[in-house]
């Protein structure tokens, strides 16, 4: 049995306000891949699922424009007739002929460049070919431009940053995540040795939402968070998105009071707070333990969820940890609660909280136990040294066991 999550949701209209602007670097980035672009395809693919109730045929009718008309990409079409059961279109081989006819035009001015010009030119010119193959063309020929791109000759590291970061968008949006999380790394660690400001606070967010679809949440709070008042990658998602996910990845892990401080008094949150209300109830409903609230801010975050494509693959466990998050803020106030009185307070039946209860103690993750005949829950409070204690022999047990294997080792 779920008890995690409605079946099915119903998509909200979003506000298409992005407070967030670009930076220096920012500005001068591509804007194909279109990011936004990827998450439509991905609420089609929810509609077509059955996870979200909407008519599709606006939207459908909306994407199937762009592909054919503004990006003119055959291949991505072909993609999406076979996932959500398009009809085959017309002139999609014509399309096809006309991009490699392009390749070899923009081809000869990189020819040009390289025979009456400088590297500068050189680089723009492959730059345009990168860019227009990530537009109109498969993963595969993107990459392998954007490839030609990072091969030139005296490359400087901002340059290589800037090829690495719209490598990892055309990578991100075909869903080819172990490669985005490589390019994101290997131009982390160029930042590091000589990147400016500007490209390093960039990549804290491909970072941060890197780190967020390989579900290290933890890892993404912090980076996101640290990202809210220079926040500038409107080419990988909107403010209001980025908003979105600091504030749901944060929620689990930052103590009461920077809660506050940093996500509800937030002067760039309390911004953008009326486009994203249902995260914006969550935060409140919990940080001031009203918890009927906080449930059914619970339900409508879920959609919320579903809906974003970078979210959307760890709904259920981000919905477990604020389930184990309210349950356990309320019992950190009593030493035993009756199971009627907590259920009135959450505004669910006994027998659902008895469930959810049940269910995260034999799992560790509360500290508690329910007494069913009486029909209270009592709380374990664990004693910070004794826990302490364990630990330490515990690893000194390891330790010497390991000591041990190897002084074997060294005798033979």
């Amino acid at each position: 049995m779920d008890v995690d999550a409605p079946e099915k949701v119903v998509e909200k209209p979003k506000s298409k306000k992005s407070p967030g602007q670009p930076s220096a670097t920012g500005e001068t980035a591509s804007k194909y891949p279109k990011m936004d672009l990827a998450q439509r395809i991905h609420r089609l693919l929810m509609m077509n699922a059955g996870k979200m109730e909407r008519d599709s045929s606006a939207l459908t009718a909306e994407v199937k424009k762009e592909v054919l008309e503004e990006l003119e990409n055959a291949s991505l079409y072909r993609s999406l007739q076979e996932s959500l059961g398009w009809p085959a279109a017309d002139g999609l081989d014509e399309l096809e002929k006309k991009h490699v006819e392009a390749l070899v035009d923009l081809e000869k001015k990189v020819e040009e460049a390289k025979e009456s010009a400088g590297d500068m030119e050189v680089l723009d010119a492959r730059l345009e070919i990168a860019r227009y193959a990530a537009k109109s063309c498969d993963e595969e020929k993107a990459l392998a431009m954007y490839d030609q791109v990072l091969d030139l000759p005296k490359l400087s590291t901002g340059k290589t940053i800037d090829a690495l970061m719209e490598c990892a968008r055309v990578a991100s949006f075909h869903g080819d995540l172990k490669k985005n999380a490589a390019l994101v790394e290997r131009a982390s660690k160029l930042a590091q040795d000589g990147g400016d400001w500007d490209r390093r606070n960039r990549l804290k967010v491909y970072s941060a939402l890197s780190n967020l679809l390989a579900r290290n949440v933890k890892e993404a709070a912090d980076l996101l968070v640290d990202c809210i008042a220079t926040f500038s990658c409107n080419e990988l998602c909107s403010y209001d998105e980025f908003v979105v996910y600091t504030v749901l990845s944060n929620i689990p892990y930052l103590p009461r009071p920077d809660l506050k401080t940093k996500i509800i008094d937030g002067p760039e949150i309390l911004s953008v707070s009326k486009d994203i209300p249902e995260v914006i109830n969550l935060v409140t409903a919990l940080y001031d333990c009203d918890y009927k609230a906080y449930l059914h801010a619970m339900v409508d975050v879920h959609s919320v969820l579903i809906a974003d494509r970078f979210l959307q693959p760890h709904a259920g466990f981000l919905m477990r940890e604020l389930h184990v998050l309210g349950y356990k803020q309320f019992l950190d106030s009593y030493k035993s609660v009756t199971l009627e009185s907590m259920a009135v307070s959450f505004g669910v039946t006994t027998k659902y909280l008895d469930l959810q209860l049940s269910r995260f103690i034999a799992a560790g993750r509360l500290t508690a136990k329910i007494d069913k005949y009486g029909g209270v829950v009592e709380t374990n409070r664990p004693d910070l040294k004794n826990a302490q204690y364990r630990d330490m022999i515990q690893e000194g047990d390891l330790l010497l066991n390991r000591i041990q294997k190897l002084a074997r080792v060294v005798d033979l």
